[in-house]
């Protein structure tokens, strides 16, 4: 990744955050007719109240996560019986530290904390059935991608997300399926959507 690219996300503040995450307008076409669900900030305190058993904000901010911005999107009319239906696509951008931290956090903590949890009772009454790392392609620097299967009372339900590196910035785009199934085109055409607008706004263009 060039140097100047680089440079430019020191200049980069959580303030920041809001703008490089996706609006409505930015969606992909695929999901032209979502409509924002939830966003706002992402604290190291929220990340680890909702993440796997055993988090703390102490761990992310060791691992040099400064802060975050998500922006979820749901379809008019979810129907959570529909198998296959896309009922969430989500864009988030974490604001770390370096570069450095960005990959680790890739490794370390993403894919790792997904793979140790496979079998387990992740909470919110659901247990993480399976895990299967996947490999994005089209990003400018270093991206990861994997599908997690998750099960509940209400049936399965998949998340297809992938994590890539602008700099010390992390980008983050995701979709979840009812049911079984892996969306790794569609993730990645958000991903590549959220890449654009995060350099954009790096950049001032």
């Amino acid at each position: 990744m060039a140097t100047s690219l680089v440079d430019a996300t020191y200049k980069m503040t959580v303030h920041d955050l809001e703008f490089m995450t996706l609006d409505q307008q930015r969606l992909p076409p695929t999901f032209a007719d979502y409509r924002t669900a939830r966003e706002g900030p992402l604290t190291n305190r929220e990340m680890a109240e909702n993440g796997f058993p055993g988090s703390t904000e102490e761990r992310y901010h060791e691992a040099g996560r400064i802060a975050g911005y998500l922006r979820e999107f749901g379809p008019p009319t979810p129907r959570m019986s529909d198998d296959g239906i896309n009922f969430v696509v989500a864009s988030v951008a974490h604001l770390f530290d370096g570069p450095d931290s960005v990959s680790d956090w890739m490794s370390d903590v993403f894919l790792n904390d997904f793979q140790r949890h496979v079998g387990r009772e992740v909470g919110h009454g659901q247990t993480l059935v399976d895990m299967q790392q996947l490999e994005p392609t089209g990003f400018f620097d270093e991206a990861i991608a994997l599908k997690a299967v998750h099960s509940s009372r209400n049936g399965l339900v998949s998340s297809t997300v992938v994590d890539f590196r602008v700099g010390r910035i992390l980008g983050v785009a995701y979709v979840g399926s009812v049911g079984d199934h892996t969306r790794l085109e569609e993730a990645t055409e958000l991903g590549l959507a959220l890449e654009q607008n995060l350099v954009s706004v790096v950049l001032g263009i």
